[in-house]
């Protein structure tokens, strides 16, 4: 009969969790990881216990891959890392279940949904955890993406190719973690470049997997990386310094980001205002306007000209051309001119 060592994520609180590992005490007994909660599959006969158990295995890997191909769709519904977790953890794979459970937490600190600090609590309370036997090779993944969420590099990219040997699939979460780390190593490597760019579609909801790419390339390439990060999470931690990236990548100095919209956000604002009937919602690209010459800035006007033929519009930009002065009065008083 196969056994597995029970692996448990148990959430004492909003802001902490504590991860650890027992062996189990029966066979036939198998636990799987769960955000708060262990489910136990209930002891069965011998007789029929091996034949169970590779079923469930079998289900267990044919649903991953299911779930892989959502994400290279562009779905991931929040909380379905967790249930990666758990199954990866019936399959026995359980440095990948941690990656699972990693990504769904680093996820939403993407997106602005938990601190950072909650993340790394996680991580060094397993590594401080004195039950969890290194030959499962979850002490050593734990050490690996602690060293990644503090920039060491070299060593995360280290321990994660020493552990996942026998990932074979090019665009998994191990992959890009270790694309990553070679990159942030080495931003001029070309053929690392390429195979980060090629995972895109995987990762079109991993507002840090656009953060990275806006960070490490060049040109249209990062501008869209930077674009894309920013539309994803506009409130999460990621976003303002692709804002500055934009900025800087468009000619203007990095603090003139704090006023940078994405075309995206550009063209949802004017579309909230003219369906909304309300002028006022066009305040948050006032800054925008008043920029020197830049892509977005004349994204902005562009979009913006043909409402100088709504009379509440063109009451709006004349309203406020004469509470301005220099640069974006000259706009606002173009922009009402029909």
């Amino acid at each position: 009969m196969k056994s597995q060592k029970k692996l448990f994520f148990l959430e004492l609180s909003a802001l902490a969790v504590i991860l650890f590992l027992s062996c189990a005490g029966q066979e036939g007994n198998k636990t799987v990881i769960a955000d708060s909660k262990v489910n136990q599959v209930p002891v069965v006969s011998s007789k029929n216990a091996d034949e169970i158990y590779e079923d469930e295995i079998k289900k267990s890997l044919r649903l991953l891959d299911e779930m892989a191909e959502l994400e290279r769709t562009g779905i991931y519904l929040k909380g379905v890392g967790f249930t990666e977790c758990e199954l990866l953890e019936k399959t026995g794979n359980y440095p990948g279940a941690l990656l699972a459970f990693y990504k769904e937490l680093s996820n939403g600190y993407g997106h602005g949904e938990r601190e950072l600090s909650y993340i790394t609590d996680i991580m060094e309370r397993m590594l401080t955890e004195e039950d969890l036997p290194d030959e499962e090779n979850v002490r050593p993944v734990a050490q690996a993406i602690y060293d990644f969420l503090h920039g060491r590099w070299e060593e995360a990219e280290k321990k994660l190719s020493a552990i996942f040997t026998e990932d074979i699939e090019l665009d998994s979460f191990c992959q890009f973690m270790i694309l990553s780390c070679k990159l942030e190593k080495n931003p001029l490597d070309k053929k690392t470049e390429y195979v980060y760019r090629a995972i895109r579609t995987r990762y079109s909801f991993y507002p840090e997997y656009w953060y990275r790419g806006a960070r490490l390339f060049t040109g249209n390439i990062a501008i869209q990386f930077a674009e894309n990060c920013i539309n994803l999470a506009p409130n999460g931690p990621f976003t303002p310094e692709c804002r500055n990236l934009l900025a800087a990548l468009t000619g203007l100095n990095n603090e003139d980001g704090f006023s940078i919209k994405s075309t995206s956000e550009i063209e949802n604002l004017i579309s909230n205002a003219v369906n909304t009937g309300n002028p006022e919602i066009l305040n948050d690209l006032l800054p925008l306007i008043n920029l020197p010459e830049n892509p977005f800035t004349m994204h902005a006007i562009n979009a913006l000209k043909p409402l100088a033929f709504n009379p509440v519009f063109n009451d709006y930009f004349k309203h406020h051309a004469a509470l301005s002065s220099g640069r974006l009065a000259e706009r606002l008083t173009y922009l009402s001119r029909n």
